[in-house]
């Protein structure tokens, strides 16, 4: 299949208060990921490459060292094996994620 509308897309939750719409082909997954306001997604990291993009509110990321605000437009990428944690404000926030490879628990 080429095309999907998430609309019609089952939502996963992938930690409390982060829930997603994924898609995937054969090397890579993308996820349309809704964080709820006030939630932090601990430091972790996964062998995966991962590239974002903020489509709305605010968001800030620590990778490795770095931290980071980000809002809608600005663009993240986290080495695999990169050490990383992010937290929302006062708002809920909207991210495209890809991960390549596929991340297999994301599937469903």
């Amino acid at each position: 299949m080429y095309f999907y509308n998430p609309d019609e897309r089952q939502t996963k939750e992938l930690a409390p208060g982060i829930n997603a719409k994924t898609f995937w082909g054969e090397k890579m997954l993308a996820a349309v990921v809704d964080l709820d306001a006030n939630v932090h997604l601990p430091r972790h990291s996964h062998p995966h490459e991962q590239m974002g993009i903020v489509i709305e509110g605010q968001i800030e990321f620590v990778v490795a060292d770095q931290k980071k605000a980000l809002g809608p437009g600005d663009v993240y990428f986290i080495p695999g094996d990169v050490e990383h944690e992010a937290r929302t404000f006062d708002q809920p926030v909207k991210v495209m994620d890809v991960f390549s490879p596929v991340r297999e628990e994301y599937k469903y």
